[in-house]
Formats: C-alpha cells, structure tokens, sequence
C-alpha cells in the first residue's frame, strides 16, 4: 500500500465525490455516447437491450469482486497487483500490460471520436487536428497534481451525469408524447423487423455486440486504481460501488431504450453520436421539430464526455506502468515521481502511445476504430475475470488463515456465484465477439499481444529482479 507520507509515494488527495465521479468518467464516453449507434445497428434495438443488460450483469459481478479486494488492498497496481499476489507473477505481469493498452487504445478512440464530432461544426478542418488538440489538454489535465486531476473529471463527469440525465427526462416525456399522438403500437414499431423478426441479422449479432457493451460499460473499474490514491480508501470505496453501478446500469438502459424508440436501425452509424439524432427528430408538445439547437448544446457535452473518458484513460494506462516499474517489473525510471506526486515519466509513455490514434485518419476510420473497440473489449475482459479469480483465491486464502469475512471493510455479497457469473458472462462476450468477422481480428490481435507479454515475462524476469 503507498504511504502518502513517503516522499517517494503517490500522494491521497481523491476524495469520495471525486471518485465516483471518476467511475462515471471512466463509463460515460465513447461506448454510450457514439458507439450506441454502431451496436443497434448490427444487434437491433431489442438486441443491444439484451446485450446491455448482460453487459449491466457482468460488470456488477465484477465490481462486487473488485470491491472487497480494492478496499483491502487499496493500491494503484489494482488488477495487476492482485493477479500478481493470487495467481501468479506472470500473470500480473500480463494484466499490467493488457490494462495498460486497453486505455492508451481507449484514449486514441476517444480524441478520434472528438474529431468526427467537431466535424459536426467545423467540417473542414481535418480530424488529426482536434486529435491534437484533444490530447494536449488530457496531458496538461494529466501531468499536475493528482488533486488537480481528480477535480477536473470532477467537472467534466459532473456534465456528462446532467447531461445523461437530462436526456432521459426529455426522451421520457417524448415517448409520453409519442404514446399520446400514435399509440402503444407507436413507441415499440422500431423494434419489429418483417425480415428477422425482433433480431434482423440473426442472434449471433446480439452475442457479438456483447463485446462491444463491455467497451462502453469499461472504466467503471479504473475506481480501482484510482483508490490508491484516495483518502480514506477503506471506508470511501465500498460506497463508491454502492453509489455507481445502479446508476450507470440505468443511464445505459434508458439511454439505450429511448434512442431505440427515435431512431430507426437503419440510421444508426457508428460515426454521428446518436443521442444529437435523437435531439434532431424527437417530437415534444410544442417543439413538434426537435429541440432549437439542441444537437449542438449535446454535441458539446458529448465532446467533453469524450475528454472526461480519455483523461481517466491516461490516467489508468500511467498508473499501470507506475505499478510495473515500482514491482519491479519494469525500468525504474518509470517509478520516478516529479515534485508534484505525478509519475511523469510513466504519464509521457502512455501518452505517446495513446497517439497512434492519429494513424488511424490514414485507413478507413470505421474499419479501424471497430477493430480498436475490439481489442478493448477483449483485453478487459480478460482483467476483468482476473478480478474474479483472485478475490476467490484470495477469499479462500483469507479464511483458511483463521480470518472471519465479518473483519472485511467490504464483503463480496454470494461468493462465489458472483465471481461464477462474472468469469462465466465475460466468456461469452468473449466467444460471441470470434464469431463477429469485424471483430476477430482484433481478437487475435488481442491473443498474440498476450502470448508475447508472457515470453518478454520470462525473457526479463532475472534481469529486472521482480519483487515476490
């Protein structure tokens, strides 16, 4: 555990409201706000519900596992740090790294999707400007303090949360309203397809767009991280669970739901925010055109939602080489701090990778940026079944040494069906996703990357001496 005292440790300035608005922050970004698009899209209205809702299941399952775990042993390493002390230093070793280019991908992802959205104003400046732009200000956000860090997704997720509540109020009255003018009938006709029936590209889509949800529902878990330098971390993360998960579970289901009834399947695209095309068209009681200039009030709110994921997913990805250079595991420079608590030299290695994004403007950015959603999905899914292997591992060793789980600060709730379901629903994300031809690739990807962590493990593990 970091000793905030210590000089040459991370220092505890996050407070209570400022992580759980880094586990919003962490959600509420390009899964929700763009990438709901794509999954109704290929699923169907009816089929990204059920592929949310699964999605709602897991990541429960998972944070349940996460909490007693983080408020045990509340330290930056996190998901590495508890797969390297309950299964094994090879495998911490890989889930370092597996989190590591999950969120400098997810960061590229997010500016490219600041960049389409600009376009929505500025049409004719290129995106890798705004890409740019986008990543200088999450550096700046960044490389200060980490007070100044956690205030700053303080505000940006605190506008997202209103925004995403706002939406649903006024999505809620426009389905009202819908029900009023065309029926019962009315609200659900997007749903019913007289090709495919309630799935028109067949089951399998639903299974493949698992994978895709688990993107959009990931950086809930960077809460942790972030506890490693929080205050208080025993008594403030089970109550950051408590007060997240039900939430965002709600704002993705009735964000989900109310863009199904607005927007047929067919115009839902990956690359327009379908929450503006929800703001363009609805219909309201005297706003029977759509709300004045709502798509651009969304359109920004969207874009600094995408800033607020990106500056938690630098955030994460500098944390996670801090957690290897401090193990031992990585060079030493790496856990160096500046005069200001922050891993600076960790920060400008997640930040140079975070711009390969800008390669992507070169290809063709929808083939790119779903295969990139892939690798995310997949990468965290394999964290998060890290997650529920060790708190089994861990609960078992705990008990076995005479412990009672009543001295827990956090109690994992029905273990081990919990860490069964959470294992068991990440799988079939998983498997689904092979089955999707856009997705495989990144999936293989994803494998390759895994097996070469593990070799560079055992070609390095003398040479930099890890800790046991």
């Amino acid at each position: 555990m970091e000793n905030s005292n210590s000089k040459n440790s991370l220092i505890r300035d996050i407070k209570f409201r400022h992580l759980m608005m880094i586990a919003f922050g962490g959600a509420i970004g390009t899964g929700l706000f763009v990438g709901t698009g794509g999954n109704i899209h290929q699923a169907g209205p009816l089929g990204t519900l059920i592929a949310y809702a699964v999605g709602g299941i897991i990541i429960y399952s998972i944070m349940l596992s996460l909490g007693e775990l983080a408020s045990y042993f509340p330290n930056t390493g996190s998901f590495g740090d508890y797969a390297y002390r309950f299964i094994g230093p090879a495998t911490g070793y890989v889930i370092f790294w597996l989190y590591w280019i999950g969120w400098v991908i997810s960061a590229g992802v997010e500016y490219i999707a600041i960049g389409f959205l600009m376009q929505y104003w500025f049409p004719q400046i290129p995106v890798y400007w705004w890409v740019v732009a986008c990543a200088s200000i999450v550096f700046l956000l960044n490389s200060f303090s980490v007070k100044i860090f956690a205030e700053g997704e303080f505000v940006l997720s605190l506008i997202k949360t209103i925004a995403v509540i706002l939406f649903l109020t006024i999505g809620f009255i426009g389905i009202c309203y819908h029900f009023y003018l065309n029926g019962f009938s009315g609200i659900f006709e997007n749903f019913y397809f007289q090709q495919g029936g309630f799935f028109p590209n067949g089951f399998s889509a639903v299974l493949g767009t698992i994978l895709v949800v688990i993107f959009a529902f990931s950086g809930t878990e960077i809460i942790g991280v972030a506890v490693g330098e929080t205050k208080n971390p025993r008594e403030v993360m089970p109550k950051a669970i408590k007060a997240t998960l039900v939430r965002l579970i709600v704002f993705f289901l009735g964000s989900v739901f109310i863009i199904s009834v607005f927007l047929p399947m067919n115009d839902s695209t990956i690359t327009q925010s379908p929450f503006v095309s929800v703001l363009e068209r609805i219909q309201l009681p005297f706003l029977h055109n759509g709300i004045p200039y709502a798509a651009s009030i969304m359109n920004f709110i969207i874009i600094t939602a995408l800033i607020s994921t990106a500056n938690s997913g630098l955030y994460g990805a500098s944390r996670m080489i801090y957690g290897l250079a401090e193990k031992k595991m990585y060079f030493s420079i790496f856990s160096k701090l500046n005069k200001r608590g922050t891993p600076i030299y960790a920060l400008y290695l997640s930040m140079i990778f975070s711009l390969i994004a800008l390669f992507t403007t070169i290809f063709a950015p929808e083939v790119v940026i779903e295969a990139l959603i892939s690798v995310i999905g997949f990468t965290l899914i394999i964290v998060w079944i890290s997650v529920s292997i060790s708190q089994y591992i861990f609960r078992k060793r705990y008990i076995a040494q005479g412990n009672s789980i009543k001295d827990l600060p956090y109690k994992t709730p029905f273990s081990p069906i919990t860490q069964i379901v959470g294992i068991l629903g990440c799988s079939v994300g998983a498997i689904g996703a092979f089955f999707d031809s856009h997705q495989r690739i990144g999936i293989l990807a994803s494998i390759v990357y895994i097996i070469l962590c593990y070799l560079i493990y055992f070609l390095t593990k003398d040479k930099f001496k890890h800790l046991k």
